[in-house]
């Protein structure tokens, strides 16, 4: 449960708020992903009102707050105030009218003062309300950036996940993260990659141990995060397996509800596996482009094998006259 608490302990600062009243909801839920302005209904309008957002009172709020007569404005401040209100928010630095300060310490709703403009706060908070509730999820794997193009290795653990990565790397490729992770699905459109700060930069090679990527091969080699663009999962080659050796079945694997282009590379002594993944990841390149050589390749034998049928029926037709 994401809390008042947890946004104020992460982005307090850089939001520049300060605690006025209401203390005692520090742990009150934020439950949506979404900021308001009590304009209209401020005027005492309150149907279809949404009663589980932040509420942000800017310059203009304040103001008409003001206006109003003592009694009608402690009404239509209880009017706004529903149970699920996780917090109010009085943005420019403008002072908070007292009758919204004693109503909010007394139902125990957090109410701040911030130092932003209220359009700016509420750009902010959209962003990083929308950042903290997308959908996330953690695998195993190693993420990498080859050609602008973000590649998740997978596979069983020392099947070389990590080598293939390194393999990678040291043909100018960059790292974002290795042996765990973290997916984030942005704009509910596509997923970002990310790895944990603790292993930030870091891998681990049996046999070496933990290196740091940055050190080795400079910072040009790794970045934080990288759009999830392609899996390609390594196996251990079966012999009695059948592996696709054309390429017009192409495979999806579902993560957060987004379809991801996916690849099972086998190997074995004797094959490049980081040339084999630079070469999916052209060959992916090029079928966003519109070129597709595996149905190129297809159409080309289907219209081959027309045309030799159609040459056979001329030729046992020729026959058939001759034969007449």
């Amino acid at each position: 449960m994401y809390s008042v608490q947890d946004l104020l302990d992460k982005y307090g600062v850089h939001l520049g708020l300060e605690w006025i009243a209401g203390k005692a909801g520090a742990k009150r839920p934020i439950k949506v992903p979404e900021v308001h302005r009590p304009g209209l209904s401020l005027s005492g309008y309150l149907k279809n009102y949404a009663g589980e957002r932040i509420l942000i009172f800017g310059n203009v709020e304040t103001l008409y707050l003001k206006d109003l007569t003592k009694q009608v404005r402690l009404e239509r401040i209880r009017g706004i105030l529903a149970p699920f209100i996780p917090a109010v928010i009085v943005a420019g630095r403008y002072q908070p009218v007292k009758e919204l300060v004693a109503l909010c310490e007394q139902d125990g709703i957090p109410l701040f003062r911030a130092n932003t403009p209220t359009m700016n706060l509420l750009t902010k908070m959209t962003l990083i309300l929308n950042e903290e509730f997308s959908p996330t999820m953690t695998c195993h794997g190693t993420l990498v950036e080859a050609f602008g193009v973000g590649v998740l290795i997978q596979g069983d653990s020392s099947v070389g996940k990590s080598e293939a990565a390194l393999g990678l790397i040291e043909r100018g490729h960059r790292l974002i993260s290795d042996d765990v992770v973290k997916i984030r699905l942005r704009e509910g459109a596509y997923l970002e990659g990310s790895g944990p700060e603790l292993t930030r930069h870091l891998m681990e090679i049996r046999g070496i141990g933990i290196i740091n990527v940055a050190h080795l091969y400079g910072a040009v080699c790794v970045r934080e995060d990288k759009t999830v663009d392609l899996i390609v999962k390594l196996e251990e080659w079966h012999d009695r397996r059948f592996y696709d050796r054309i390429g017009l079945d192409e495979k999806c694997c579902d993560l957060l509800g987004v379809k991801v282009p996916f690849h099972v590379l086998p190997v074995k002594p004797g094959r490049d596996v980081a040339l084999l993944i630079e070469t999916i990841v052209l060959n992916h390149r090029l079928k966003e482009m519109g070129y597709n050589s595996a149905k190129e390749f297809n159409a080309k034998l289907l219209e081959t094998i027309s045309k030799k049928q159609n040459d056979r029926k001329k030729i046992r037709e020729a026959h058939a006259q001759t034969a007449r």
